[in-house]
């Protein structure tokens, strides 16, 4: 099964974006088959990867209600291994439409689904906010990454999405689990940064990815070419930083994976 990575936090302009986009595409580097879920309307996930809404072309939203047409709205990027389904601005409705619908936390579930058989990596970018479509996100995805801003208001926070995570995981998803926490737009040089840095590894010791993403112009500027770091400028701090957390995410994964296989082989030799 495809590992599916949901990358959430309901605050704005925590790198939220910057992490789906680069992690996907340093997995992709790493020769992993990859889909990047837009559920952002704003689309800046699909345009950071020079897919821009608007385009007429379908995406999320059109196939949304009509998950056998899943494959009909994934296109690829100009990085091999790497593949797209765009957000649609008509995501704004989806959040109305789904309102009245029996089921309705499971339709982006049962759209993923149909093409899971096809991907090493799926990875969900949401909205910043705890909506339908994020909740449609945290159902249909198996791991939660929460990128978190070196900043004291960014704390506050992530309080809230640990809440929302585990509700979802109690009434609506208990295959859910955090995979873990990444820091971006660290600055070395802020006291608060560094204060900051150390109440996270305190109050998430064992979930705390290592990488640290620096704030780096090169990831700002990628974007605007509809390129990821690693295809605007591939040796820039923060090229190098989402590469080594795609490594990290890969050797997590390996261990859990390692774990199981300890765990099936003493239950067997138990029987």
């Amino acid at each position: 099964m495809a590992k599916r990575i949901v990358v959430a936090n309901q605050k704005g302009g925590v790198g939220k974006t910057t992490t789906s986009i680069n992690l996907s595409a340093s997995l992709a580097v790493m020769e992993k088959k990859v889909l990047l879920v837009d559920c952002d309307p704003q689309g800046n996930g699909s345009s950071g990867l020079g897919f821009y809404p608007g385009d007429s072309r379908e995406n999320v939203y059109s196939v949304l209600f009509q998950p056998e047409r899943a494959e009909e709205a994934i296109f690829q990027t100009d990085i091999p291994f790497l593949s797209l389904m765009p957000a649609s601005q008509n995501l704004v409705g989806a959040e109305i439409e789904l309102i009245d619908k029996m089921g309705r936390e499971y339709y982006l579930r049962e759209l993923i689904d149909q093409v899971e058989d096809n991907y090493d990596y799926i990875i969900f970018d949401c909205p910043p906010s705890l909506g339908l479509l994020t909740v449609n996100a945290l159902c249909a995805a198996r791991e939660l990454l929460v990128p978190l801003q070196t900043e004291y208001y960014a704390l506050e926070g992530v309080a809230q999405l640990l809440m929302t995570y585990e509700l979802v995981k109690k009434r609506l998803n208990p295959d859910l689990e955090l995979l873990g926490v990444v820091l971006t737009m660290y600055d070395r040089r802020n006291r608060l940064a560094r204060q900051v840095k150390n109440e996270v590894r305190k109050a998430f010791p064992d979930s705390l990815f290592e990488t640290i993403i620096p704030r780096n112009v090169r990831l700002s500027e990628a974007p605007s070419f509809g390129k990821p770091a690693i295809s605007y400028d591939a040796k820039s701090n923060g090229a190098l930083a989402y590469l080594s957390l795609a490594q990290e995410v890969v050797k997590r994964h390996a261990a859990m994976e390692d774990v199981l296989t300890k765990k099936k082989a003493d239950e067997l030799s138990a029987l």
